[in-house]
């Protein structure tokens, strides 16, 4: 069964940390209510969502997917490269270990879940403001015994690796490669999006969840094949989100 870990909106992502973007007001009771949809969304595609509560000083709270790496054996908890949030992990940590043993990456090692791609074996890991070189040293070491190979991949222009590109299944990426190495998935196919911002989609089973505000993006994966849901997320984007940092999701 497919479960996805969630987290409430806080009352204080108007507070949220910014990269890329400039800040812009953002609707709480807009960006709860979207939340809800999302959630929803997750559930209709036959999703177990499990909803944690916001904590005190999480403005980046919701976007839980940066706080753990879910793999078949395990679960590594990451360590921000935000210091702002780095006391978001306790609460993921208790609902995550009933279903996964946690292991830990640590000083001088940051790395946000943002920042890596699973295909298969293969996790592909940007090299980003948020991640650190130090960091995926450590999860190399920490996964080959696992039989997992990790890829570094260079991110600029962008928040994470996940802004730049996200897996879609079948051997194929959504990619704008002006925001990251594209030289790294040579072995993939590449789909190039039409908008900077659209390259961030989720896919459960057969249904690719991307943001309504990236039509043209949203069209190329429909000519292409994909069965698209469009996801109204636009406070959320306002704080450098997609569709994939609001849910950790993985096999329980």
């Amino acid at each position: 069964m497919l479960r996805a870990i969630t987290r409430e909106v806080s009352p204080e992502i108007v507070n949220c940390e910014l990269e890329f973007l400039d800040r812009q007001p953002i609707d709480l009771a807009l960006a709860i209510e979207q939340h809800r949809q999302y959630q929803e969304a997750l559930a209709e595609l036959a999703v177990h969502v499990e909803e944690l509560p916001s904590g005190p000083n999480m403005p980046d709270g919701v976007f839980v997917e940066d706080l753990a790496i879910v793999l078949d054996e395990i679960a590594v908890m990451t360590r921000m490269g935000a210091l702002s949030r780095r006391g978001e992990g306790e609460t993921l940590a208790r609902a995550l270990a009933k279903y996964r043993e946690l292991w830990h990456i640590v000083e001088p090692g940051t790395l946000e879940g943002g920042d890596v791609i699973r295909i298969g074996k293969t996790l592909y890991v940007g090299y980003s403001r948020r991640t650190n070189i130090a960091g995926i040293q450590q999860l190399a070491t920490m996964l080959h015994p696992l039989g997992y190979f990790v890829v570094p991949v260079e991110v600029q222009g962008c928040l994470h690796l996940k802004s730049a590109c996200s897996y879609l299944g079948d051997d194929t990426v959504l990619a704008n490669r002006a925001w990251m190495d594209p030289d790294a998935l040579c072995s993939l196919k590449i789909l190039d999006v039409p908008e900077p911002r659209g390259a961030n989609a989720l896919r459960i089973g057969e249904t690719v969840l991307m943001p309504a505000a990236f039509p043209r993006t949203c069209e190329l994966l429909e000519r292409s094949g994909f069965r698209v849901r469009r996801i109204d997320n636009s406070e959320l984007l306002k704080a450098e989100a997609g569709v994939t940092c609001t849910s950790l999701i993985f096999e329980a």
